[in-house]
């Protein structure tokens, strides 16, 4: 990052201090270890990493084909896969590097127990925060994602407010019909921020053998096809969070400084690049260099003073 871009985009994300507006988004870039291998790449280029998801016990994962490209974006189907979080505290974190980008953990489970334990664990680690993934399927309610329902998601926040003093950051599901109030109710239950939005719900087939490409059937939907819908519940969300002063990681789609850019004016704080990082890894100083020229052209401070200022049509 050049020097005198560094003022420009430095900012605080609930009290952590960001070089940069940009986050590294959890199952991306495994847990910072893949990422920061590439030749080139710096880590004060992001503000913060989300690791991958995390779960109590380890996962193998879901069966192959996992990913697929479609047009204009990628389905992925993971299922998880993770050493569990003991392993994550034990032997994974000692190996980051804390002194210059935030690390945020990724806590999933299949039911409010395993999260309130997977946090708990994750309390006593280094971490700088706790992502809240309540897009899994809550087992004892039949399968349910815990996101698609405001009260389930606020359950899920309340019970993990209790066992942490750490930023709670939930991660908002575009799958379900009121986005705006499930997230009023997460901030009732304790959340200290959101990123919006998680994947979208997606199927690929092969017409040969009639069959799904995904060996889960279905996967999440992301990349530059899920933008615009990301970009409107950034918006609606936008008008909960700012009466609370809460912050948001935009996220859905980010590939140009354009994208960038909109993300910010429609309510986020933060910006999440994630599945552009498959095709251009060293993305992040290109979008970081293109945010802080906008910034001096418009004659703005910082990236603060362009969060939610979009001026809508009369």
């Amino acid at each position: 990052m050049k020097k005198e871009d560094k003022d420009l985009l430095a900012s605080s994300f609930c009290a952590m201090p960001f070089d940069s507006p940009i986050v590294l988004l959890s199952g991306c870039v495994g847990f910072g270890e893949e990422y920061t291998r590439v030749q080139g790449f710096s880590n004060r280029d992001v503000g913060a990493v989300c690791l991958k998801g995390t779960t109590l016990e380890a996962r193998l994962g879901n069966a192959p084909h996992r990913i697929y490209e479609t047009p204009m974006g990628m389905i992925n189907a993971i299922g998880l896969q993770n050493p569990g979080v003991d392993t994550v505290v034990n032997d994974i974190l000692p190996t980051l590097d804390f002194s210059e980008s935030r690390f945020i953990a990724n806590v999933s489970g299949s039911t409010i127990e395993e999260y309130v334990e997977v946090a708990r664990r994750f309390e006593d680690s280094p971490v700088d925060a706790i992502e809240i993934n309540i897009s899994c399927p809550n087992v004892k309610e039949g399968g349910v994602a815990f996101g698609n329902d405001p009260e389930m998601s606020a359950r899920v926040v309340a019970a993990v407010r209790k066992v942490t003093r750490k930023p709670l950051i939930t991660k908002l599901s575009p799958n379900q019909t009121d986005i705006a109030h499930n997230a009023q109710r997460c901030i009732e239950a304790g959340t200290d921020a959101f990123a919006v939005i998680n994947t979208l719900m997606g199927m690929a087939i092969d017409i040969e053998s009639r069959t799904p490409i995904i060996g889960n059937n279905q996967g999440g939907l992301s990349g530059p096809a899920i933008k615009p819908v990301a970009l409107l519940k950034v918006h609606q969300v936008y008008q909960v969070c700012r009466e609370h002063s809460i912050p948001i990681i935009g996220q859905g789609g980010i590939t140009t400084t354009e994208d960038a850019l909109e993300f910010l004016i429609a309510g986020a704080s933060a910006i999440g690049i994630g599945t552009a990082l498959f095709y251009d890894p060293l993305i992040c100083p290109k979008i970081n260099a293109g945010i802080a020229r906008y910034l001096r052209d418009h004659g703005l401070a910082n990236v603060a003073q362009l969060t939610g200022s979009l001026i809508l049509n009369q």
